[in-house]
């Protein structure tokens, strides 16, 4: 699986896995061990870039939009 820009720490550290129960994906940087959670399964098509790959994140502070095609984020 490859890295992703951490949208907290702008590194490439940023990496997935799937939780079982809920079928989400947990995210966390091996760089600065932000972490944060998609909250539902539905990508949307990016403003930015135009690719199905953004989606919803929650941390402990913040739910946002995030692309990991062009690493943009934005508020809901």
């Amino acid at each position: 699986m490859a890295l992703k820009t951490c949208p907290k720490c702008k590194e490439n550290a940023f990496t997935w896995f799937v939780n079982g129960k809920t079928h989400l994906a947990s995210w966390s940087c091996f760089n600065c061990d932000y972490e944060a959670k998609q909250t539902d399964n539905d990508d949307q098509i990016c403003e930015n870039c135009d690719e199905k790959s953004k989606i919803k994140l929650k941390d402990r502070e913040n739910e946002y939009w995030w692309c990991s095609n062009c690493n943009t984020t934005s508020e809901i």
